[in-house]
């Protein structure tokens, strides 16, 4: 791990500052500093600084409502991706990436000089990001390769435990939620724009996602090579629901409607500006009087998504949508069929169309508020390499027709990051997983997301069967939860970790192809079509499904580099 002793050879670390004259725009500078231990961290203005580094160096994606969900069977594009696949080969360079952990814990080290001078009021806030930081530092570590060291001080070159075996990951779980544990006692309860700093609520949020993967990989892998000694996932799902319900009770969020459900939930991530909205709780604010020229914030998002360019959403994601009765497609006669995209969305879920582009719908609006439909484009798909669509189903979830908005590199659209309706079906899917869920809990989790789009209500005693659910041996009600899950959070980065934590690759992945529509609606295709006349775009490439590995994909590689160094670490399973 690059805590390794090579690591070490500098007497002093540098690390960038910001220019914090503003806190409210911190994340839109650039750094313009650097300083060493031995004279900083003497006042509180100068631990912030050093902690608005951690906002801008990769701990938050650009923009994580935009088509981020091609590692799973939601997403595709013309190539197939390495991990579904199964062609990865073990590392033998490189590092883990344990270079945020050395500067996080550089922070805990020398931080408590301030306390000489300072009351803790005017420096608690630091402290809680510190916590909040290195949480979430882990909590990616674990995710990546499971086991994990933890370490809580800055090593020397001494220092043994640059030489110590991994942790057990639910070591690491507990570790990662006592973090974030301490991050919301101490930081401030204010909403706040979003776009500022992160505040207790997004600390519980962040805490019920942790808490809620360690319960499902415990729970979904125990008896396999991923599991844990001593599995206890009720702990975490008790965990999940607990952090979760305290945020929602706390009533400074809400789902974000304004009455319209046919066209709300499209609208929410289209915005240009989220300070006021109810639901977002931090995002990325682009503004090209600060940050113009910094390879960190450039941003094209609208511009990048006029066209599909290779990339779309499978089937199997536009087939997971209900009829607008909330009963599954299957069987169902309000279902309108496969002949055409519009038929296809007709009479259903809401977030269909409203993350699914469809023909009838205005796809650019020029400077002389000229409109051109999607069906213009639509009738020219996969003619040009521009308008390929592996699958046809092309995303609008985060898109803005509005051209004027649309630049090319500097662009000013928002990156949302975090939203609300996550601690809602955490919350959901955490109770169901405990067997404690009731029809007030839905009420008050997956209700407020149905209303929006003015879907019915999800009713304990009235859950249709579908002959096509994922998990068939799961309950009825865990599989719409997932379902639910799986709509609303569409495109948004979460459902490789949804799947990992399920253990749920050999249901969804292995031995499938991404499917598309039917592929008659357009005059032109270079894609292969199946057996009943859909779009299979990677049919050449994978005859026989996707070659995941049950048995070692789940978690990545440790670099044999990084055991040559430390003969106490271990492989991961299956790559030996």
């Amino acid at each position: 791990m690059d805590v390794m002793k090579r690591y070490f050879i500098c007497i002093a670390l540098f690390f960038a500052l910001f220019n914090s004259a503003c806190d409210k725009d911190f994340l839109n500078r650039r750094p313009e500093d650097a300083t060493t231990s031995d004279v900083f961290f003497e006042t509180p203005d100068q631990m912030r600084t050093y902690i608005n580094t951690f906002y801008n160096s990769g701990m938050f994606p650009k923009y994580a409502n935009h088509g981020s969900d091609f590692d799973s069977d939601n997403q595709v594009t013309g190539t197939a991706n390495q991990r579904l696949q199964g062609t990865r080969t073990i590392a033998t360079t490189g590092t883990i990436g344990f270079t945020n952990v050395r500067r996080i814990n550089f922070f805990f080290d020398n931080y408590r000089r301030v306390e000489a001078n300072h009351a803790l009021d005017a420096y608690q806030q630091y402290l809680g990001e510190a916590y909040f930081f290195r949480g979430l530092i882990y909590f990616d570590l674990m995710q990546s390769y499971g086991d994990m060291q933890i370490l809580t001080k800055e090593l020397t070159t001494d220092s043994p435990e640059l030489y110590s075996p991994r942790d057990p990951r639910n070591a690491v779980a507990d570790f990662i939620i006592g973090q974030l544990d301490s991050a919301a006692m101490y930081l401030t309860a204010d909403k706040t724009s979003g776009a500022g700093r992160i505040n207790r609520w997004i600390a519980l949020l962040i805490q019920s996602r942790v808490a809620l993967y360690e319960g499902s990989w415990e729970k979904y892998h125990a008896g396999t090579p991923f599991g844990v000694t001593n599995p206890d996932p009720d702990k975490y799902f008790a965990k999940a629901a607990e952090a979760a319900e305290e945020l929602i009770d706390a009533g400074v969020y809400s789902v974000y409607s304004t009455g319209n459900p046919k066209s709300d939930y499209r609208a929410l991530f289209a915005q240009l500006d989220f300070s006021t909205n109810s639901e977002v709780m931090f995002w990325r604010k682009y503004d090209n009087n600060l940050t113009q020229g910094d390879g960190d914030f450039t941003n094209d998002r609208f511009f990048r998504m006029e066209t599909p360019s290779n990339k779309s959403i499978t089937k199997q994601l536009a087939d997971a949508y209900l009829c607008a009765d909330g009963r599954p497609i299957s069987g169902n006669a309000l279902f309108g069929g496969y002949n055409t995209l519009a038929s296809e969305a007709e009479n259903r879920d809401p977030r269909f169309y409203q993350t699914i582009a469809t023909p009838d719908q205005i796809w650019k609006i020029d400077e002389n508020s000229d409109t051109t439909y999607w069906s213009e484009a639509y009738d020219q798909l996969n003619s040009r390499a521009d308008l390929n669509a592996p699958s046809g189903y092309i995303i609008q979830k985060g898109y803005n027709p509005n051209l004027v908005y649309h630049v090319q590199q500097y662009e000013e659209s928002p990156g949302l990051i975090y939203r609300y309706a996550e601690a809602l079906l955490n919350f959901a899917e955490a109770k169901a997983e405990l067997g404690t869920l009731t029809q007030d809990d839905i009420d008050k989790s997956i209700k407020p997301l149905r209303d929006r789009v003015g879907m019915p209500d999800l009713l304990l005693d009235d859950i249709a069967t579908d002959p096509n659910w994922n998990f068939p041996t799961l309950s009825p009600v865990i599989n719409e939860i997932r379902r639910e899950r799986r709509v609303e959070l569409a495109a948004e980065g979460f459902r490789w970790n949804d799947i990992a934590r399920w253990a749920a690759a050999d249901e969804l992945i292995v031995g499938t192809r991404p499917k598309g529509f039917m592929a008659s609606q357009v005059a032109k295709n270079p894609f292969p079509i199946d057996d009943d006349g859909f779009l299979d775009p990677l049919k050449n490439a994978l005859p026989s499904g996707y070659g995941f590995k049950l048995d070692r994909d789940y978690l990545n590689s440790i670099p044999i580099s990084e055991i040559v160094l430390n003969d106490n670490l271990t492989q991961n399973p299956g790559w030996q």
